[in-house]
């Protein structure tokens, strides 16, 4: 027996098998849950593509989260399959002024686009999972430590920080109804995403010194593995918490 044995869980932001959100797909079969992939628009075709690298055949539904109609949508579409027990938020965009060293250059309109899907997008998740979960569930989305500056991050940091506190007030406002909000804040994986933010490497070679337990910019199955404990059962008075896998660093001093 698996530990989602019986469970139908949503994950977003499946790219590529270098995806985070692909490791937690691969994972949670694995551990027994029926999952349903979203993706939007032109990458559609690569997350339909990836998917037949999954142990098991997925259903994949498009969700934008700039779209107010596809909350309706999606939900309608997804609840027809059942209830789902848990979600997996792996969305993020920054346009290219809001990351690279250029922080005081971006403007508003640019940055609204940050926040709106970075931040404000967990909240349209659960616009669309929260009328699916009535006896309880989890919530889970991928972040980056949003408690320090870092290089080249710019707004995208910005928007985290959005997020972390999003999840916050998610919990609290979803705590009656049994449905626990958390994220995991993942150490540097080098996905289609990370590639896109330029200084990537600054913290590939940060995290290679510095990281007590060390830490394999390749590896996303650490992240996944404790994803899908959060999904579980096994974690069932934790809310509005973040979860580091990042090998210790966020830990460490200078």
């Amino acid at each position: 027996m698996g530990i989602l044995d019986g469970k139908r869980i949503l994950v977003t932001g499946v790219l590529t098998d270098a995806s985070i959100a692909f490791g937690v797909a691969k994972t949670a079969q694995e551990e027994g849950a029926e999952v349903i992939l979203t993706s939007v628009g032109r990458a559609m075709r690569l997350t339909e593509r990836v998917a037949r690298k999954l142990p098991e055949p997925v259903e994949l539904f498009e969700l934008d989260v700039t779209n107010p109609d596809h909350v309706s949508e999606v939900r309608d579409a997804v609840g027809k399959g059942g209830d789902l027990a848990g979600a997996v938020h792996a969305i993020g965009f920054a346009p290219p002024s809001c990351l690279g060293g250029g922080f005081m250059d971006a403007p508003w309109e640019d940055v609204s686009v940050a926040v709106q899907i970075s931040a404000y997008s967990l909240k349209t998740l659960a616009e669309v999972v929260v009328p699916l979960m009535p006896d309880g569930g989890s919530i889970v989305g991928m972040d980056f430590d949003a408690t320090v500056a870092w290089p080249a991050y710019d707004w995208m940091g910005v928007a985290k920080a959005a997020f972390e506190s999003t999840n916050r007030y998610l919990a609290r406002e979803l705590g009656p109804k049994n449905i626990r909000c958390n994220l995991v804040s993942a150490g540097p994986i080098r996905s289609t995403a990370a590639k896109s933010i330029p200084g990537f490497s600054e913290f590939e070679d940060a995290w290679a010194g510095r990281a007590p337990l060390g830490w394999n910019i390749k590896d996303t199955e650490p992240v996944a593995r404790t994803t899908v404990a959060v999904l579980s059962d096994f974690f069932p008075a934790t809310t509005g918490e973040i979860i580091h896998v990042d090998g210790g660093y966020h830990a460490m001093g200078a």
